[in-house]
């Protein structure tokens, strides 16, 4: 061992980074069938390491077997732990062999696991005054850290200390074993304390200081569920600490001097990955391909050509830009080279407006690798056209340089929203780019409700980095200006980095999508919806001018009405839509209860303050909520629909949000359709405007209470399952199991009582809410919720299910897997805290409804086409979905709908879809 310079050891967790990088890469084989897409993995993050890492020492840990010392002392160690999928195993020996050929250490030891390997050689390098980074994230190697040894997340590329431990466990790394016995770990089957989580054990710890002083404290606790159960399994959480302590006294297969790096023998290892077929590899390591020293067993495609090198982790750490201005068709042929080449590339539009169907093409970007993009300007303008602006290609020739590319079905093409980019090309006449992924959705599949989806956010999170502001390339206030109007130099960077950063997200996202569970819900549902919604934007749906003009003039004649009302009950005239005159008639005047100043000193006068007012029988309040409506739906829907109608089109044309909502559900604006009162007789008025064309009618499909169906399979209600099977209504069933009434002659009053508690209980609602909704005292309304849940209990252990998995995780998980984060669940305020439990109880009601609608929307394109039907889905407005189609051909495609929306998913009791045809969108629902 080198005396004159300090020893850092570098340490890799292989066993572990072979799973990650499995479950992060499609699958690969090399040319003789075997595969390979973890080794591949793991080759491309270890010749990075040794190209980047400053160690003097380097090693490779790997587990020896499954039985160690552990199983010894808890049999059940590990025991639930599934085999290696079939598709791993061979890999094993295949990453051992890529160790080998970099002529790195491999170091194992029977009976112990990696990481007492790494704990041991850790400890040895410090004891030689050195230092230790251990390449992993696994949260098991965090009790390591200390001065001098910390671990670096080799996808990340993103070192691990304190701070990161801190805000992990709740405890500095030296008391991270202790948390773990407490909560202990079902991955590994670790017994710990049942009910027992992180923020628990980490609070325990602030407080006790040990696993000891907690368990030796527990008998002085105050009386609770957890000083039980800390009492009744301290034995168990002293087993779960010896068996999460890392063993520092591990034995070492080799001295630490044998680790020392030697430089690597580069014809074994070109021989190994021209064996493996890892061509890139070799090109980027400066060599060339070697003759195979066996002969393939089948052919098969180069391991590169199956997966480009821009899937792998980790994350190249090229600068942003320079980027490339690309004006002549012959260097943009060579973009388009590369990118077939590689097989992948980020696609980014730069347009003049929000609205792609209306917006022109202003510039196309193109990202091949981190740091290599190009903008293609094609429709800038000013007052002086510089040569630069004349050189621009038109847009058509452009387009047919690009069309190759696009239509490409070998190379993937990446998006941030695509939904976006993809109108915009397809309006400018381009090819529809096929296959696509989307970055904004791969996020949005794994975090919805955790973060906002946009570029910018995703890349300050993931990327560490700040791309260029929209407003310094194109001013703010008066002196902004449209993209097209923005000088060609300046727009480079911009437009270009977009792509860039659109690579790299992908690049930090695709691979969690496996890991994190939400794979089959992007590639399944997510994904394929893109091009449906495209389409369903693009038809847009026709609207009755006419009809909205008498309309708007109608609902002006009922306000006016209204306004006399109020200013007769108000005693005098005054400005029915000012908040403050509002306020001081009210308060001041009529001197009525419960009124609250802002910071302003205004009254407060918004919604919940007039409903408040109303409830307690007030008119003036309840008819100035009856002429807020009207002129909400007057301005929103009468007169703004008027000028949203597409000049060329005649149609309206909404816009489809698919990464806002929490819960997966779709929402839409300009015009948004969500907000239009389904059971108001303004509802049904705003929705008779919306017609279908000539010779055609309007069919809605509607699921019929799917969140009482989800709440009965999910929570596994006999009672309501039964009704629902049988076909009953199941207001009145509810009715009748609450208060003992027979279904027969059912009271309406009492069926409207159960109506109420059965979509309240959905959203949690409270006694004094179902008070007002019903008109009754809070009282009152309590002992209706509390005989509700005495006949179902059933439901309350599932509204407490869902409070629980949401303070442990931070989400909750609909019938399908999506993942719903409820922010706010751990806050200190009570009304924030209370408000985030409603979320995760109706989540995942809502949100399972969300997937069920999208994919019986992914299924209906292919089979309408099958069925020879040219029908169109147009709107999707939460549970309903609206088609237009030729008259002649209404029922045939409303039993073909009906068929696949029921069969949308399997539950434990049954879909049921309602039709309705019409001329007009009232008519049809």
């Amino acid at each position: 061992m080198s005396s004159d310079k300090q020893v850092h050891l570098i340490l890799v967790d292989g066993s572990g980074f072979i799973f990650r990088a499995f479950h992060a890469l499609p699958p690969m084989t090399s040319p003789d069938g075997t595969p390979v897409n973890a080794v591949y993995g793991f080759t491309n993050m270890l010749s990075r390491l040794l190209r980047e890492h400053a160690g003097t020492h380097l090693a490779v840990i790997f587990d020896a077997g499954r039985h160690t010392f552990r199983n010894e002392l808890y049999a059940q160690y590990k025991a639930h732990r599934p085999e290696p999928p079939e598709e791993l195993r061979p890999q094993f020996s295949l990453v051992r062999d890529a160790t080998a050929a970099f002529g790195v250490p491999a170091l194992e030891e029977a009976g112990w696991e990696a990481d007492d390997l790494i704990a041991a050689y850790a400890r040895k390098a410090t004891d030689a005054g050195g230092q230790c980074t251990i390449y992993s994230s696994d949260k098991d190697l965090m009790q390591l850290i200390r001065p001098g040894v910390m671990m670096m997340d080799p996808i990340r590329q993103k070192p691990i200390g304190e701070k990161e431990v801190l805000a992990k466990f709740g405890v500095t790394p030296n008391k991270v074993a202790e948390v773990q016995a407490l909560i202990g770990d079902p991955v590994d089957n670790v017994p710990g304390v049942p009910g027992i989580g992180p923020k628990t054990a980490s609070a325990l710890m602030a407080e006790y200081g040990s696993l000891e002083g907690i368990l030796a404290g527990a008998e002085s606790m105050k009386a609770s569920k957890r000083r039980d159960n800390l009492l009744a399994h301290a034995a168990m959480a002293r087993l779960s600490y010896e068996l999460v302590t890392l063993r520092e006294d591990a034995p070492c297969p080799e001295p630490l001097s044998a680790l020392t790096c030697c430089d690597v023998d580069m014809e074994r290892l070109g021989a190994w990955l021209s064996d493996m077929g890892f061509s890139s590899l070799l090109q980027r390591m400066g060599m060339k391909p070697r003759p195979r020293s066996h002969t393939p067993a089948q052919a098969s495609a180069p391991v590169d050509d199956t997966v480009p090198d821009a899937v792998l982790p980790p994350i190249p750490a090229e600068p942003y830009g320079p980027y490339d201005t690309v004006t002549d068709p012959e260097v943009l042929r060579q973009w388009v080279n590369e990118a077939r080449a590689i097989g992948v590339c980020a696609v980014d539009t730069e347009t003049d407006g929000l609205d792609p169907l209306v917006a022109r093409l202003v510039g196309i970007s193109l990202a091949t690798r981190p740091g290599k993009a190009c903008y293609i300007p094609l429709g800038h303008e000013g007052d002086l056209m510089d040569a630069l602006c004349a050189a621009q290609m038109p847009v058509d020739v452009a387009l047919e340089i690009l069309a190759p590319l696009f239509a490409d079905a070998a190379v993937l093409k990446i998006f941030q929203n695509a939904k976006f980019d993809l109108l915009v090309l397809t309006q400018a006449g381009c090819v529809q780019p096929a296959p696509i992924d989307d970055t904004m959705l791969i996020s949005y599949a794994q975090s919805a409700g955790q973060h906002g989806q946009g570029m910018d956010e995703l890349s300050r999170l993931l990327l560490d980095h700040t791309p260029i502001p929209y407003d310094e390339v194109t001013g703010t206030g008066r002196n902004r200006v449209v993209f097209s109007k923005v000088d060609i130099a300046r727009a480079t960077p911009y437009a270009a980095e977009d792509a860039d950063v659109t690579l790299r997200l992908w690049q930090v996202l695709r691979p969690r999508l496996r890991p994190n569970r939400a794979l089959a819900l992007y590639e399944e549902m997510e994904r394929p919806l893109v091009p449906i919604l495209a389409d369903m934007e693009r038809a847009g749906i026709a609207v009755d001018a006419d009809d909205l003009r008498a309309m708007s003039a109608e609902f002006a004649t009922r306000m006016g009405v209204i306004e006399a009302e109020i200013h007769t009950l108000a005693g005098r005239e005054f400005n029915v839509g000012s908040p403050k005159q509002l306020g001081e008639i009210l308060f001041d005047e009529m001197g009525l209860p419960g009124g609250k100043r802002m910071k302003s000193g205004a009254w407060g006068t918004d919604s919940s303050v007039l409903q408040d007012l109303a409830d307690q029988g007030h008119d003036l309040p309840a008819r100035i909520l009856a002429w807020r409506q009207l002129a909400k739906l007057k301005s929103t829907y009468a007169d703004a629909l008027l000028n949203q109608i597409n000049p060329v089109t005649g149609r309206v044309h909404t816009s489809f949000q698919m990464a806002v909502t929490t819960t997966g559900r779709l929402s839409s604006n300009d015009p948004n359709l969500q907000n239009i009162p389904i059971r108001t007789e303004e509802g049904g008025r705003i929705r008779r405007a919306f017609v279908a064309a000539p010779g055609h009618v309007l069919v809605s499909a509607d699921y019929s209470q799917i969140e009482l169906r989800l709440l009965a399979a999910v929570a596994d209600i006999p009672a309501l399952r039964d009704a629902f099977e049988r076909g009953q209504d199941i207001h009145a069933r509810t009715a009748s199991e609450v208060f003992g009434i027979p279904l027969e002659g059912m009271d309406p009053l009492t069926r409207r009582r159960a109506k109420a508690i059965n979509f309240g209980i959905i959203y949690g609602i409270s006694a004094f809410g179902l008070g007002r909704q019903l008109g009754i005292p809070p009282g009152e309304a309590r002992g209706y919720i509390d005989a509700y849940f005495a006949r179902y209990p059933g439901i309350r252990d599932y509204m407490e299910r869902m409070r629980e998995e949401a303070r442990r995780n931070g989400y909750v998980t609909t019938p399908f897997g999506r993942r719903c984060w409820v922010p706010g669940i751990a806050d200190r305020n009570a009304a924030r805290r209370n408000y985030a439990e409603r979320q995760a109880i109706n989540a995942p009601l809502q949100g399972g409804a969300a997937d069920i609608i999208k994919r019986a929307m992914v299924r209906i394109p292919a089979a309408l086409a099958d069925a020879g039907l040219d029908g169109r889905m147009l709107l999707q407005v939460h549970d309903e979905l609206l088609f237009e189609v030729r008259a002649g051909d209404a029922e045939r495609l409303s039993a073909l709908v009906k068929q696949v929306m029921e069969s949308a998913a399997v539950l434990s009791v049954p879909l049921v879809v309602e039709t309705g045809t019409g001329t007009n969108w009232a008519d049809a629902h």
